[in-house]
C-alpha cells in the first residue's frame, strides 16, 4: 500500500503537517506522516537504507493487526509486509510485533519479533528492501525455552558478520548469536550467579566496540539490584563493569532502560530511566574497563523542565550525545535534548507543542540522524490518529557520510551512505586512497585499501568534501 502526498480521512500527511519553529535554537520540527490502523500502528523506529529511503516497523496495525515493516520517501509511505500473513490455526508462523530493523552488510535488513513463529516465543526475520521476508529462527524451539523467548530490540551485526542480540526468557533473558543463515547460539543466560549480580532483563541494543566486545546493560540485578552494565565476549565470556545503585539513594542511577553507544573518544554513554539527585533517570559515561561518571541527573527543577525518564543516545555529527525523555519539559510530555560528553543539557524540543498534541509526546523510538545532516524519529502513539507519527528535527547540521558497518579488514568491500555521490573522484580512509564504484547518487561501493588505518572516511565530490560522521575502523 503506498500514500502519495495528500490525506487520507483529513489525517494521514507526508511532508506537510506540522511544522514548528524552536525559537531558541532556529530549529524545525516537521511531522512527516501520521500512521493509521490500515499501514500500521505504534512505530518502534527507523534506519536509513540505500538510496536515502528509510525503513522502519510498527509493533501494532497493518493488514493483519500483528504488525508492518514499511518503507517511506518524498514520494510517500509503502507497507512493505503485514506480520501473521502466515496462518496455522491461531498461530502466527513469520511472528508478530517485530522490533528495530538494522541494515547488515548484505543490504537486507534484519529483525525480530517478540511473538509468534512456530515456538509462539519470537522469531529472527531477514527481509528485502522490497519486501521480500524470510523467518531464520523461531524462538522457544527448544524444551523449557533454553533457546530464550521474547526477543526485543534490534539486532546488532558484529565484525564477524554474524546478529547479536536479547531474549528476555523468563524475565531473565540472554544474549544470543544468529548467522544469517539462522543458526542460532545462545552464548549466555542472565541470572546465572547467586542473586542475579550478573544481571537480569538485559535492554539493548547491544554495542559492539573497537575492542570487539559486546556491551549491554540489564534493568534490573547486579550487586546491589539496580541493573549493570555488562561486557561479553562474541563467545560468551560475561563480565559486570558495574552496578548500579552503589551509592544509596542511588545518585549514580538506578534501571538502566536502553542499551549503550560507544563514543568517538572511546567511552561507552547510556542513560537510567531512573535515579539520580531527583530519581528521574541519568546520562552517564563509562570507560571500557567499568569507571562509571554520572553527566547528568534529571529533573533539576521541580516541573523538570529538563526532561524525566531519559531513552536511548546517538552521538551526533556535531560530536554532543542526542537523545529522548519520555516525560517532563516544558509541557510534560517530553523532550529531545542535547548533551555534551562533558555533561552540559540543553532542551531542543518540548514534545506537544502542538494543538492536540499533534506532534506526539516524547514515547517515541531512538532518534537515527539521516545523512543529509537531519535528525528523524517516531512517536509511538499520539498524533491526528493517536497512532503514532514519524518526525524530522531540523538543525542546521550539514550532510556528511556512514557506513553500513564501520569496520571491515583490508580488501573486504562495503557500502557508504550518503548523497551528491555522482561524480565522486576520491574516496580516502584515513588519508589513503581506496578504490570505488558510485551506485546511485546516494551510495558507493569501496574496497578497504593496502595500508588503511582506522580513521574518518572523506569523499570527494563536485559540490565539495563529505567526510564520515565517525571514524571507520580497520580491522588487523
Amino acid at each position: 500500500m503506498t500514500k502519495l502526498s495528500g490525506c487520507k480521512n483529513g489525517c494521514a500527511v507526508i511532508l506537510l503537517c506540522a511544522a514548528t519553529a524552536i525559537a531558541a535554537h532556529a530549529q524545525t520540527f516537521t511531522t512527516l506522516f501520521v500512521f493509521d490502523i490500515t499501514d500500521g500502528l505504534s512505530p518502534v523506529g527507523l534506519v536509513q537504507g540505500i538510496g536515502g529511503k528509510f525503513y522502519g516497523s510498527t509493533s501494532q496495525g497493518g493488514a493483519q493487526g500483528w504488525g508492518t515493516v514499511y518503507r517511506i520517501s518524498p514520494g510517500g509511505l509503502t507497507t512493505l509486509y503485514s506480520f501473521c500473513s502466515q496462518r496455522q490455526g491461531d498461530m502466527c508462523l513469520d511472528g508478530q510485533e517485530p522490533n528495530p530493523l538494522v541494515l547488515a552488510t548484505d543490504l537486507n535488513f534484519y529483525g525480530t519479533t517478540s511473538s509468534g513463529g512456530s515456538g509462539s516465543g519470537g522469531t529472527v526475520f531477514k527481509i528485502t528492501p522490497g519486501g521480500t521476508l524470510t523467518t531464520l529462527y523461531n524462538f522457544c524451539s527448544l524444551p523449557n525455552c533454553t533457546d530464550g523467548l521474547e526477543p526485543y530490540y534490534a539486532l546488532t551485526q558484529g565484525a564477524d558478520g554474524n546478529l547479536y542480540g536479547l531474549t528476555l526468557r523468563d524475565g531473565y533473558g540472554t544474549v544470543f548469536k544468529a548467522t544469517r543463515s539462522g543458526t542460532l547460539t545462545t552464548i549466555y543466560t542472565f541470572c546465572s550467579q547467586t542473586q542475579c549480580t550478573d544481571g537480569a532483563d538485559p535492554r539493548g541494543p547491544l554495542v559492539q566496540s573497537a575492542d570487539e566486545n559486546l556491551y549491554g546493560t540489564t534493568y534490573y540485578g547486579g550487586a546491589y539490584g539496580g541493573g549493570s552494565v555488562f561486557k561479553i565476549t562474541p563467545a560468551g565470556s560475561l563480565t559486570t563493569l558495574y552496578s548500579f545503585c552503589s551509592n544509596k539513594p542511588c545518585v549514580d542511577g538506578r534501571q538502566p532502560n536502553a542499551g549503550l553507544i560507544q563514543g568517538t573518544d572511546g567511552n561507552l554513554y547510556g542513560t537510567t530511566e531512573l535515579g539520580g539527585f531527583y530519581d528521574r533517570g541519568t546520562v552517564f559515561q563509562i570507560t571500557p574497563g567499568g569507571k562509571l561518571t554520572r553527566l547528568h541527573s534529571f529533573c533539576l527543577r521541580t516541573s523538570c523542565e529538563d526532561g524525566a525518564w531519559p531513552e536511548e543516545l546517538i552521538q551526533a555529527s556535531d560530536g554532543n550525545l542526542w537523545g529522548i525523555t519520555t516525560n517532563g519539559g516544558a509541557h510534560g510530555y517530553g523532550t529531545i535534548f542535547s548533551i555534551t560528553p562533558r555533561g552540559v543539557l540543553t532542551t531542543v524540543y518540548n514534545f506537544c507543542s502542538e494543538r492536540d498534541c499533534a506532534d506526539g509526546p516524547g514515547s517515541t523510538a531512538t532518534l537515527m540522524q539521516a545523512t543529509d545532516g537531519n535528525f528523524y524519529g517516531t512517536n509511538y502513539y499520539y498524533g491526528a490518529n493517536s497512532e503514532g507519527t514519524i518526525f524530522r528535527l531540523s538543525t542546521g547540521l550539514g550532510p556528511f557520510v556512514t557506513f553500513v558497518r564501520a569496520a571491515g579488514k583490508v580488501g573486504e568491500t562495503g557500502p557508504i551512505l550518503g548523497q551528491g555521490f555522482t561524480g565522486t573522484t576520491s574516496v580516502a580512509i584515513n588519508g589513503i586512497q581506496a578504490n570505488f564504484t558510485v551506485t546511485s547518487d546516494k551510495d558507493i561501493r569501496a574496497t578497504v585499501p593496502e595500508g588503511a588505518t582506522t580513521g574518518y572516511v572523506t569523499v570527494t565530490t563536485p559540490s565539495g568534501t563529505l567526510t564520515s560522521n565517525v571514524p571507520f575502523r580497520v580491522i588487523p
